[in-house]
């Protein structure tokens, strides 16, 4: 017998009991609405996707996503452009803006090097994409869309600009859907917000449900110490971080740590650099909505001609042939998750010797070489050829910021 459509139904086709490719799907007096359509980052190919085949897309009336992140957001052209699929998506203006720029990366790095003939194994292409992105509309914070039947509000979620809470309401049936968040006050973002109206489905993210963390305070302390006796040792320091979110964050603290520590840092010596193009592009994005910033970082946009996103100490790497690796530096470089790329030949390339540091400041996801590393094991497999193994002496340390 078929159950009544009275009922509320939950189905995670991803990211349920794993941290990656999140999807889910709620159901309820015959609404069907789909929240975020990530990639597993430790897979790839379809192999990365959620679990789409076990429920039939055709019947979704709307898909919402919570933020930019590869996790939450890189299969939605497939979902759009390769299936059924034929509802409405919806997404912040911020990231409706960085989504763009970072899935053509996605789909750039992930065909590297598959010959045409094999090309299946891209998700999509950028032809989807560009026909995806013209479909997709955008909400306000704290702005209520009705698409029959259903209604949606947007509120701050903390995690990353643009970073959304969708609270839903289906038949007078409210549900909050967190998407990932932070209640902790940062430099840069609002913290998430609790909806004035209360609902009666709490969806919550819960990644680090039950860990424990260190105030902002202390662990922003332990990671400028860290980073400076390594430079101190003329060593290098290796922060493998996404291009977007915490990187952003992480900027601005080491920023301001050089800005006030300059003599001891040799006045300018001692280099850091941020490794990703991708980033460069995007910050003219972080300069354009400033106005869904914090009050703190928007007086420094209004105050002073000082903008806060154009770095004094911090420079833009295009590619790693212009690197001179002559003395200590602090590289900033994705993908955080050291499984290929820029972050990845950096750590062959420096962690044989004793004096170099990687500092992992995000979240490892199971069976990546973030993971790993943190394992501090004796030798690391290369990239390239797996059969060669690199040792590793370098120190390992784990300051999470996620």
């Amino acid at each position: 017998s078929q159950p009544s459509s009275n009922s509320f139904k939950f189905f995670p086709l991803g990211g349920g009991n794993e941290v990656g490719r999140s999807c889910h799907i709620l159901q309820y007096k015959g609404k069907t609405i789909m929240l975020d359509a990530g990639v597993h980052p430790a897979h790839q190919g379809m192999a990365s996707l959620p679990f789409y085949d076990d429920f039939d897309l055709e019947t979704v009336d709307i898909l919402l996503i919570s933020h930019f992140h590869l996790d939450h957001a890189a299969s939605l052209p497939y979902v759009m452009q390769r299936t059924p699929f034929k509802g409405r998506v919806f997404m912040t203006h911020p990231t409706k803006a960085i989504y763009r720029w970072l899935l053509r990366d996605f789909v750039r790095v992930t065909s590297i090097g598959t010959d045409p003939a094999s090309a299946e194994e891209s998700l999509y292409t950028d032809e989807d994409l560009v026909e995806s992105f013209d479909k997709i509309e955008t909400i306000d914070y704290h702005s209520t869309i009705e698409v029959n039947g259903i209604k949606f509000t947007a509120f701050h979620a903390g995690h990353v600009l643009g970073a959304a809470m969708f609270q839903i309401e289906i038949a007078g049936l409210k549900v909050l859907f967190t998407g990932d968040y932070s209640r902790e006050m940062d430099r840069h973002l609002n913290s998430a917000e609790v909806p004035p109206q209360s609902s009666d489905v709490l969806i919550v993210e819960s990644t680090f449900g039950t860990a424990t963390h260190e105030p902002r305070l202390h662990r922003e302390k332990k990671l400028t110490q860290l980073i400076h006796s390594t430079v101190g040792k003329g060593g290098r320091v290796l922060m493998p971080v996404f291009a977007l979110g915490r990187a952003q964050e992480l900027m601005l603290v080491l920023d301001e740590y050089w800005q006030n520590h300059a003599e001891e840092l040799g006045n300018g010596q001692v280099p850091i650099y941020y490794a990703s193009d991708l980033a460069r592009k995007c910050m003219s994005v972080y300069q354009t909505y400033v106005n869904m910033m914090n009050d703190d970082i928007r007086k420094k946009f209004r105050n002073s001609q000082s903008n806060p996103f154009i770095f004094k100490n911090i420079a833009y790497l295009k590619n790693l042939d212009d690197f001179e690796d002559f003395g200590p530096s602090v590289m900033l470089a994705s993908p955080g998750m050291l499984q290929s790329g820029l972050s990845r030949d950096l750590l062959e390339r420096w962690c044989p010797e004793e004096k170099n540091l990687v500092l992992i400041t995000g979240y490892s996801v199971e069976g990546t070489m973030a993971k790993y590393i943190i394992l501090e094991p004796d030798t690391i497999p290369s990239v390239n050829n797996p059969e060669v193994s690199v040792p590793r002496r370098c120190q390992v340390e784990e300051i999470s910021f996620a």
